[in-house]
């Protein structure tokens, strides 16, 4: 049997694209398409497309954000994306700028970026709405990268289906968060349109778009966006500066700086700049064997810091004044785990590891 013909990748974008745009300004009444038009005008400043590491097995190096503030605050997901010093924003005229990650939160798996720019068109996250069932929604986002520097995002229009508690799996992962979402009866969740914005058909925004994920319960794909009322409070607290990432060479770095090797912690090892900090092994009677930490830990957070990688983890220690009571957020398999670690003086004298040493 020979193999069906299938399009090439361009063209399935582009039909993609114009599918979207002739479902929402046909094929909805008269009345509603009008004000589909108008909100579509008024949303497309407001996203951008983000470009950043690709990942592993050649895994998209792109997703999309919602701006929520003038002054170039970017809401998206958190993924690996972001996982890299040069994330890269385009805005909808095709401007370009270098974006900082401002902070993040592991469990909605959101995060903040910003830009340095001013009087950007943004939604007001005290201003959007609650959607529900039937409601009819639009969806924003880079799907598929189809626009790369001035073009628009694509559109899609769709109802929404359900509101619901998310059961879902990401690859081998079951996703940390467990909140309410707005399941959509179209193909919203594809690859690039993570972080995109969900609205009524006046454009007011109800949700983010979330990440390709597979129901655990029916083994369908979910199409679906976490409503703004779940993310409101840890975007703010990002912004204040909780859940953040420092700059060690803004800070004043301790006199007898933290040593978590001297917890009983031994980490993979650093083989380049972007390892992610890993518990190769965890010493028996060590405080960190008494405080839980196991083996496979992935270290998240320490203190409220974002730790993207080895690197981060040995800069964040370098301003950690001991003896000190630490917290950490590790990813261990499919869930979340916070550990205490509490030094002692002793620990404290053991020091800094000599060369060649972990980590």
């Amino acid at each position: 049997m020979t193999e069906s013909w299938r399009p090439p990748t361009r063209l399935l974008r582009v039909a993609t694209l114009a599918l979207s745009l002739w479902g929402v300004l046909v094929l909805a009444p008269c009345g509603e398409a009008a004000a589909s038009r108008a909100a579509v005008e008024r949303v497309q400043p407001r996203v951008v497309k983000i470009y950043g590491a690709g990942g592993l097995r050649g895994l998209e190096a792109y997703q999309s954000g919602v701006l929520v503030s003038a002054e170039g605050h970017i809401l998206t997901t958190w993924s690996y994306v972001l996982d890299t010093e040069a994330v890269t924003v385009i805005l909808d005229d095709g401007r370009k700028f270098e974006a900082d990650l401002l902070g993040a939160d592991p469990v909605l798996e959101i995060a903040v970026l910003k830009i340095d720019a001013e009087d950007l068109s943004f939604f007001d996250l005290a201003a959007a709405v609650e959607g529900d069932t039937g409601m009819r929604v639009l969806a924003f986002s880079n799907l598929y990268g189809v626009a790369t520097g001035d073009e628009r995002v694509s559109v899609q229009r769709g109802v929404v289906a359900a509101v619901t508690t998310l059961a879902g799996r990401q690859g081998a992962f079951v996703t940390p968060y467990r909140g309410r979402v707005y399941v959509v009866d179209a193909i919203t969740n594809n690859p690039g349109a993570t972080g995109g914005a969900l609205t009524d058909i006046r454009g007011q925004l109800l949700g983010i778009l979330g990440k390709e994920l597979r129901d655990r319960r029916s083994q369908a794909w979910l199409n679906y966006a976490v409503p703004i009322a779940e993310l409101r409070e840890a975007v703010s607290d990002i912004r204040a500066g909780k859940f953040r990432r420092r700059d060690p060479a803004k800070e004043r770095l301790a006199r007898n700086p933290l040593d978590l090797t001297a917890f009983g912690i031994v980490f993979v090892p650093n083989v380049v700049d972007s390892t992610p900090a890993y518990v190769d092994a965890v010493r028996p009677d060590s405080s960190a064997a008494t405080s839980g930490l196991q083996p496979d830990d992935l270290v998240l957070f320490v203190g409220g810091v974002l730790i993207r990688s080895l690197r981060d983890l040995r800069e964040q220690a370098k301003l950690i004044e001991q003896p000190a009571e630490i917290s950490l957020i590790v990813r261990r398999g499919e869930e979340l785990k916070t550990v205490m670690l509490q030094s002692t003086d002793a620990e404290a004298e053991v020091g800094e590891p000599r060369e060649g040493e972990q980590p």
